[in-house]
């Protein structure tokens, strides 16, 4: 297939404009460049019912204005009177998230504020900074009820501006292996898809000129979301079915991260994204174990990506991934929190012989991610009292239940490991041990890389290369099947356990893309500290998200090297978490449920805030009875089987194909352009916002500032040599921390809201307007006025220090007579004879260029050039320029004709 046969689809609407009459709303989207506008008008005259009109016609920038004057004209009272505009400019923003009603009439919720927080081959992911929500039924009209305003207290209660994630262009839900095997599909599935395409919508240009044999042609791809990690699915669900699919924008929830790994100068972009589930969300003890239809609690999806980003396109760069889950005990069983306990015990609370519930967890895994499933299991095994012990028991009976009837080569591996018990030991060194739990398991899994091996791994294999599972295909490496970990919690101990496993991949991606000759990372190198940092903020994030508190323990804690003031910091944390279970979790619960649409209020019904329980919200089991039942035996989906070990949803087939959307494109529209979407050519553009130049670096963050020291990441340094030794730690969030922009620039003095803290951001960032910021603080310890000398002894190094000698020593004779012999060679060199000059005469600028020898050397000059020789094409343009000043103009080319009829298209039809 050719490698620009396929392309994913950019949004064209991501500049939203909200004007408002008294009869409706009129939301005009544009994408960037505005160019191209999308109407949406919605109907405020109705008190409950959503009415809302797409044409689904692509507008100009002409035609916007006139249609906008058209209805202020239309909607104008008489002159003289007061509010005679007849349409007024409501909000600005940058998204919708959906659509939402209690027990009045709809809302519309905006994303106003927006900031990057990652790039992915030129496609931006943002973090949403700020939401409007805004009642869409006219006051006029609006019927009220006295439990409305505590029904919008509760949804608001989920802060939206706190790790809420979107793209225009690239699907977050999916993973990048998935994204790249559809942008990789058969070019005969393409024609296919595009041919269902044309039937519904005739185009009098569609075949001319797009031929995608030899033309220019290009598919544009767009598939379909993965909802169980889709927050807004629920608010969509009233308008997507109705409105153009650019105006529908899927949000995940979960951590976002991105830092920039520099080797010897070449930019290695590491991004962290996890994608936490929407199915059986909510918090720490409210919501353990799985619910009937197999999804557990704090299920989430951990994706590191590696990238050159020296090289931006899906199809010429090398992207490489690995991908592994945390989550619940997939059993029916939960803690009783009403006796006030620290640890609640742990209770079974059905009965399942059969391994139902993990029948169907395990067959959604499958699905997505291939075979062999491997369960990481970190709890307890010897306990005086029974407790955490309970659950790997039944995990184990469950386990060898349904490995009873898969092939032996796909069976699901059970690992168990009693980290805590390791951890107390003073003769285990607990990450060692996890370092070879991570080399078995990604041997077995392998991970995803988009290029095939390099010639050097083929010349000279390394023996862990050869050992590595996986599955091989002609474009890379595919990853098939994922490690699952969990303890009781899924916070600290996972956090750790997917820490060690992801450093062990990461060499092999880092090795994969010929950046290292070994796939083998140490400790307390730069890019294992860069790493390291990501983890740690991506377990703080969960940590909150979840049990209401950041990671009790962390990787130094584990490899005990922790300072030791961390343990009062981590007494602090336990009471923050157990503060938050007890008297908050509640509250969150109630706002989750609202928020998903699993609880939807409803007139003569009990309220949220009056259920007892929300047990029969997610299991749908205790409402009505399924119809069909499993088999016991055959517990997976039909079709899973026969495609292991690749997983199922990456499987050419009819039921894969009908969850893309395909159309075809002329090479340069802009709803394919990545290089326009990226680089932005109509806006100005500063280094101060510059998304790439803000982010964590390698080189500026952690390696050491001391000349002649090694400047690869993957060297091993001493405490005392990383960048941020006298920065402090990045654990130490109570300290104040200043955000610092760029390298190259001294920001200014921070204002009070630049100074944040942990209890303000979990992920340590600070609320700006859409501008490239880094995702996570530089700490700097603020020092009183009295240490400053302090301070300034120590920048202030000697010149014996910075340049390796001494400025003061006097040069010895035999420098100065170097020196003296190389000034009398640079004025041989450039000594020139006036007398072969000559004064240039008309006849002489017909020449291009007039060279005139500078040099008393012969001709082995290094200096000398050649003239320029234009190409006789160039040449051609040339003269085709002249012509058209003097008015004979040349034919249209097969590609300027194609254009303008496009234009022409557009423009009228």
């Amino acid at each position: 297939m050719p490698a620009a046969a396929a392309a994913p689809m950019i949004s064209s609407v991501q500049k939203l404009v909200l004007y408002e009459t008294r009869a409706r709303y009129f939301l005009v989207g544009s994408n960037p460049a505005e160019t191209k506008y999308r109407v949406l008008k919605i109907d405020r005259t109705e008190p409950k019912d959503l009415v809302i009109i797409d044409d689904k016609h692509v507008y100009t920038q002409q035609e916007v204005r006139e249609l906008l004057g058209r209805l202020d004209l239309g909607n104008r009272t008489k002159i003289g009177q007061k509010g005679s505009s007849g349409l007024s400019r409501a909000v600005s923003a940058f998204g919708v998230v959906g659509f939402v009603r209690f027990l009045e009439g709809y809302y519309i919720v905006l994303i106003t504020k927006r900031r990057k927080m990652a790039d992915i081959g030129g496609h931006a992911i943002y973090k949403i900074e700020d939401t409007n929500m805004i009642y869409i039924p006219n006051d006029s009209v609006r019927v009220t009820h006295p439990d409305e305003a505590r029904y919008l207290r509760i949804f608001q209660n989920v802060d939206l501006s706190s790790n809420f994630y979107f793209s225009y262009s690239y699907d977050l839900s999916h993973s990048l292996q998935y994204n790249l095997t559809v942008l990789r599909m058969p070019l005969e599935t393409l024609k296919t898809e595009t041919t269902q395409t044309r039937q519904e919508s005739f185009d009098i240009f569609e075949d001319e000129g797009l031929s995608t044999q030899g033309g220019s042609g290009v598919f544009g791809i767009c598939s379909k979301p993965y909802e169980k990690y889709v927050w807004n699915g629920k608010l969509l669900d009233p308008v997507k079915n109705t409105i153009h699919r650019d105006w529908l924008l899927y949000i995940i929830h979960g951590f976002c991260g991105q830092s920039k790994l520099l080797i010897y100068g070449r930019p290695i972009y590491v991004t962290l994204i996890a994608r936490r589930s929407s199915k059986f969300a909510g918090t720490r003890f409210l919501k353990r174990g799985a619910n009937c239809e197999g999804d557990v609690a704090n299920e989430v999806e951990t994706e590191q990506i590696l990238y050159d980003a020296s090289v931006m396109s899906f199809s010429a760069g090398s992207y490489s991934s690995y991908v592994q889950v945390r989550g619940s005990v997939p059993l029916y069983w939960s803690q009783d929190i009403s006796t006030m306990m620290p640890k609640p015990p742990i209770t079974l609370d059905q009965a399942d012989p059969f391994a139902h519930v993990a029948a169907l967890h395990f067959d959604q895994m499958l699905q997505r991610f291939g075979s062999p499933i491997i369960i990481l299991n970190l709890v307890k095994e010897r306990e005086k009292r029974k407790h955490e012990r309970i659950l790997s028991e039944e995990l184990v009976a469950a386990v060898t239940y349904l490995n009873q009837f898969l092939p032996p080569e796909h069976a699901i591996i059970y690992i168990p490991w009693d980290m805590a018990k390791y951890t107390k030991s003073k003769l285990c060194n607990v990450l060692d041990r996890l370092n070879v739990i991570a080399e078995s398991v990604v041997k077995k899994t392998g991970f995803f890389v988009n290029r095939p091996d390099s010639y050097c791994s083929i010349l000279r294999p390394d023996e862990k290369w050869n050992e590595l599972g996986g599955y091989v295909v002609s474009t890379g490496r595919l990853q098939t099947g994922v490690l699952r970990t969990n303890c009781v919690d899924c916070l600290d101990r996972t956090n750790t356990a997917q820490f060690m496993v992801g450093k062990c991949a990461l060499a092999y991606q880092l090795y994969s893309l010929g950046l290292i000759d070994k796939p083998n990372l140490q400790f307390d190198t730069d890019a294992v500290r860069l790493f390291e940092e990501l983890y740690e903020d991506h377990g703080d994030t969960l940590s909150l998200q979840y049990g209401g508190s950041q990671l009790v323990h962390r990787v130094k804690t584990y490899r005990k090297i922790a300072p030791w003031t961390q343990h009062s910091k981590d007494i602090m944390q336990t009471l923050s978490r157990y503060y938050s279970n007890a008297f908050s979790d509640a509250d969150r619960q109630d706002s989750i449920n609202l928020f998903l649409g699993v609880f939807k209020p409803t007139e003569g019904k009990p309220h949220l805030w009056e259920l007892p329980t929300d047990f029969y919200l997610h299991h749908k089991n205790t409402l009505s009875l399924s119809q069909t039942r499993r088999s016991y035996t055959y517990w997976w989906t039909k079709g899973v089987l026969k495609h292991l070990p690749l997983p199922f949803d990456e499987v050419t087939c009819a039921e894969n194909r009908r969850k893309l959307t395909v159309k075809k494109f002329h090479k340069y529209e802009e709803e394919i352009d990545i290089h326009n979407e990226f680089f932005r050519p109509y806006e100005l553009s500063s280094f101060d916002e510059t998304f790439c130049l803000a982010m964590t670096n390698s080189t500026r963050d952690f390696m050491p500032k001391n000349v002649g020291i090694d400047p690869s990441p993957f060297t091993v340094r001493k405490p005392d040599e990383t960048g941020k030794s006298v920065l402090g730690n990045k654990s130490n969030r109570e300290e104040t921390v200043l955000q610092r922009k760029t390298a190259a620039s001294a920001p200014p003095p921070p204002s009070e809201e630049a100074v944040s803290s942990s209890s303000e951001d979990d992920s340590g960032t600070d609320k700006e307007d859409e501008g490239a910021v880094s995702q996570r603080s530089t700490p700097v310890k603020v020092t009183d006025a009295g240490d400053n000398t302090k301070i300034t002894e120590n920048v202030v190094q000697s010149t014996k220090d910075v340049y390796g000698v001494n400025l003061s020593d006097v040069p010895s004779e035999d420098d100065l007579t170097i020196y003296a012999r190389f000034v009398q060679l640079g004025q041989s060199h450039h000594k020139q004879d006036k007398s072969s000059q000559q004064v240039c005469s008309k006849h002489q600028l017909d020449r291009v260029i007039n060279l005139i020898p500078i040099s008393s050397f012969s001709q082995d000059n290094i200096y000398e050039v050649q003239p320029p020789r234009a190409d006789r094409k160039s040449i051609e343009i040339f003269h085709a320029h002249v012509q058209a000043g003097r008015g004979n103009m040349q034919p249209l080319g097969k590609d300027d004709l194609l254009m303008y009829r496009e234009y022409i298209r557009n423009r009228y039809m």
